[in-house]
C-alpha cells in the first residue's frame, strides 16, 4: 500500500492543541479498500470483545468491536504500513507514537442509536495528555450525521465515566458526572464536518464528542484508530476499562509498554 504525504502544517497542528480536533481530509484515501475488507472481516468474526446497541428490538443496530489489528491482516497491515503513527506523533507533538487500540463502529441504515455525549480517557486505562484519535469513516457522512466536537473541551478535566445506556461505568469514581451540555453556562462552539471515506477527524481523548443516530438508507461505517504519545502511562481505574486490559496486571503509573501498544513510530531514548 502506497502512503500519502505525511507532512501536517504548522497550522494544522497548532488547531488540533488549542480545538483538542481537527478534520483532515483524505488523509487516509489510499487505505480506504483495505479498511473496508478489514472491517467486513471482523463483522463476519466478531472478536470476545464485540457488543453492539440496539435502542430497541425495532430498530436496526449498532456494531461495535475492539482491539482486532492483531488476527485481521489488513487492519494490522494500517497500523504498521500507513501514515498514520507518524500523522499521530505530529499533532500530538511526540517523538513516538503508541498504537492503543483499534475500534469499529458501524451503526445500520435507520439505527436510532445516538452515541451521547462523552469524553473517552476516563474510560481507558491510560493516563496522559499526548494522544490521538482517528475517526475514519467508509462512506460518505454528511454534517448532520457525522462526529462532533466541543472545542477546547478536552482541557475541561476529566469526568465520571457512563456506560451509554446511562449507568456509571464505575459507581465508586469521586469524579464529577459528565456535564449537561445544554445546561452549561458558556457557549459551546460546535465542530463538525461533512466527511467522505478516507477523511479523518482526529481528536484528543478527553475532547467531549457525539455522533448522531443514522436515520439515512446507508449503512455507516467507521473505524477508529487510537494513539498515544511519550507521556503515555497505565492508569488503574476502579473497575473494568473499555476496552479491557485488567489481564496485564499493569501499576498505576507504570510506562505505557506491552505486545499490545506497539512502538509504530519514532524511538525512546531509554530504548
Amino acid at each position: 500500500m502506497t502512503n500519502q504525504t505525511n507532512t501536517l502544517s504548522e497550522n494544522i497542528i497548532k488547531e488540533f492543541k488549542v480545538n483538542g480536533a481537527v478534520f483532515l481530509p483524505g488523509i487516509f484515501s489510499n487505505w480506504v479498500s483495505c479498511l473496508r475488507k478489514g472491517v467486513s472481516a471482523v463483522m463476519k468474526a466478531p472478536s470476545e470483545r464485540e457488543r453492539s446497541y440496539e435502542k430497541n428490538k425495532d430498530t436496526p443496530g449498532f456494531f461495535n468491536d475492539f482491539c482486532n489489528w492483531q488476527r485481521i491482516n489488513e487492519l494490522r497491515d494500517f497500523v504498521y504500513n500507513s501514515n498514520s503513527g507518524e500523522v499521530a506523533a505530529q499533532l500530538m507533538c511526540s517523538r513516538t507514537a503508541r498504537f492503543f487500540h483499534d475500534h469499529i463502529l458501524v451503526k445500520e441504515p435507520g439505527s436510532s442509536t445516538v452515541t451521547p455525549w462523552h469524553q473517552d480517557q476516563p474510560y481507558y486505562p491510560v493516563a496522559g495528555f499526548q494522544s490521538v484519535s482517528f475517526w475514519i469513516p467508509l462512506d460518505p457522512v454528511p454534517r448532520k450525521r457525522s462526529i462532533e466536537f466541543i472545542k477546547g473541551s478536552h482541557t475541561w478535566g476529566q469526568f465520571k465515566p457512563r456506560r451509554f445506556d446511562g449507568t456509571d461505568l464505575f459507581p465508586n469514581d469521586p469524579r464529577n458526572h459528565f456535564p449537561d451540555i445544554d445546561e452549561l453556562n458558556c457557549s459551546p462552539k460546535f465542530l463538525g464536518s461533512e466527511m467522505r471515506p478516507g477523511d479523518a477527524a482526529a481528536f484528543n481523548f478527553n475532547i467531549f464528542h457525539r455522533a448522531p443516530a443514522n436515520s439515512s438508507k446507508r449503512r455507516r461505517r467507521v473505524i477508529s484508530m487510537r494513539w498515544v504519545g511519550d507521556d503515555a502511562k497505565f492508569a488503574v481505574r476502579l473497575g473494568r476499562t473499555s476496552p479491557d486490559f485488567s489481564y496485564l496486571n499493569y501499576r498505576d503509573g507504570e510506562p505505557f509498554s506491552a505486545p499490545e501498544f506497539p512502538l509504530v513510530f519514532g524511538r525512546k531514548t531509554t530504548e
